[in-house]
């Protein structure tokens, strides 16, 4: 740029300067009001979450003569596809108000929700509380502790219990709400100096306890849709895009139901001709309700039930309620995997892709050699690849723990899927 010679030149030039840099800074504040309570986080941690790629894999593809494509959730920072609904949920409990910064976020979960909560949560000036069962591989736990999240291991009970890991978790999030109730309080009936509290006196440390305390926020994945607006609104659209339109089906497994149901969702309205499939694991219900219309057999309606009908090594996957989440999904049918299916085909990816898969993304690449079986070749066909197995070493990778429920993979191929 040439240099300015003319000092009224430079006098005016200032003047435009200060009067756009003043009309900047108040749009900027028009702007920022609407949502003051989200730190601008998208261009940290948070930029990285998402727009991850979309592979092809190859074995199943030559094998099955479909193109199978999976989309590689384990790239997001936080290693998993609930990177998205962290985001996602604490965003809009912080616009909301629900959420204050500097707040604890509160979640039962069993492990990669969790995870990704407490990856988030600090790119938002939040603090994490993780409720989860102690029959959770135990480097979830360790993960969680690692990147500060204050955990809570609990024993497994049915949903309707009230010691159930998400249900502890909800208390959670009230009794910090409660505290920082009694926090607010306290500050304005404090003397002037601080040391003393509705009369009661305090060290230091309970103080700053207590004046840290923002309130707390229960994340509740399972029927809060934040979870289910993630993958429809994000998700959703990038496997769109990345495909050009051109896919035939998409198939997985659910849990909280969100990714099963923001997905379908979105293909069904871009394109209603699209097959979207659910593969559920052991002991879950999900199938019979896809598939009949009702949670339970006419067997297990009667009362035969197991209390605790979670027979499978899958973690995260499988239920036995419907959530809200789940009720928004679009489906045309469902498969039944097994423990063995999922486990072999770990094996077999990891030996001929190269894919260290966790157990709920080697259950849904069953699902998807079961759907290209169904369609028969040349459909492309979509899953999702949830998380690495470097979460699954103590349980889904471990051969003895395997052994014992006669879980020992010995295939050489697909034949355990009905390929050779």
């Amino acid at each position: 740029m040439a240099p300015v010679r003319a000092a009224g030149s430079v006098v005016v030039a200032l003047c435009i300067g200060a009067i756009l840099s003043s009309f900047l800074r108040n749009r900027s504040k028009s702007s920022s009001s609407k949502t003051p309570n989200v730190p601008n986080s998208r261009n940290g941690l948070v930029a990285a979450i998402g727009n991850t790629p979309l592979i092809r894999i190859n074995s199943l593809s030559d094998a099955t003569g479909c193109e199978i494509l999976g989309k590689a959730e384990f790239l997001n920072p936080g290693g998993s596809v609930k990177d998205r609904v962290a985001v996602k949920i604490i965003e809009e409990a912080l616009e909301s108000g629900s959420l204050a910064p500097g707040g604890v976020v509160t979640e039962g979960s069993a492990g990669s929700t969790a995870i990704s909560l407490a990856t988030v949560a600090p790119a938002y000036g939040c603090k994490c509380h993780v409720v989860i069962p102690d029959d959770v591989a135990i480097e979830k736990s360790q993960i969680l502790e690692a990147l500060g999240a204050t955990v809570e291991r609990v024993r497994p009970v049915s949903i309707t219990h009230r010691d159930h890991y998400v249900n502890v978790a909800r208390r959670r999030a009230l009794e910090a709400n409660e505290i920082a109730s009694k926090h607010h309080n306290f500050n304005q009936n404090s003397t002037k100096d601080g040391n003393q509290i509705n009369g009661y006196t305090s060290d230091k440390e309970t103080q700053s306890i207590l004046y840290d305390c923002k309130g707390g926020f229960f994340a509740d994945q399972f029927e809060n849709l934040a979870n289910f607006r993630a993958h429809y609104e994000g998700t959703g659209p990038e496997i769109w895009e990345q495909v050009g339109g051109n896919l035939d089906a998409f198939v997985a497994a659910a849990g909280t139901g969100g990714t099963v149901a923001g997905i379908s969702r979105f293909l069904k309205e871009k394109d209603s001709n699209i097959k979207c499939f659910l593969i559920d694991p052991p002991g879950s219900g999900l199938f019979n309700k896809v598939t009949r219309g009702v949670m339970y057999t006419r067997e297990e309606a009667e009362g035969q039930r197991l209390k605790n009908p979670f027979d499978t090594i899958t973690e995260g996957i499988g239920i036995n309620r419907l959530t809200e989440n789940f009720k928004m999904s679009e489906l045309d049918g469902a498969f039944r995997g097994t423990d063995i299916e999922a486990v072999e085909m770990s094996r077999y990816l990891l030996k001929n892709d190269g894919l260290f898969l966790g157990s709920s993304s080697a259950m849904n690449c069953v699902g998807a050699v079961r759907l290209a079986q169904a369609l028969g070749p040349g459909h492309t066909i979509i899953t999702i690849l949830c998380d690495s197995g470097m979460r699954h070493l103590t349980k889904f990778y471990n051969a003895q723990y395997l052994s014992q429920y006669g879980l020992t993979p010995s295939a050489t191929g697909l034949e355990f899927l009905g390929l050779d």
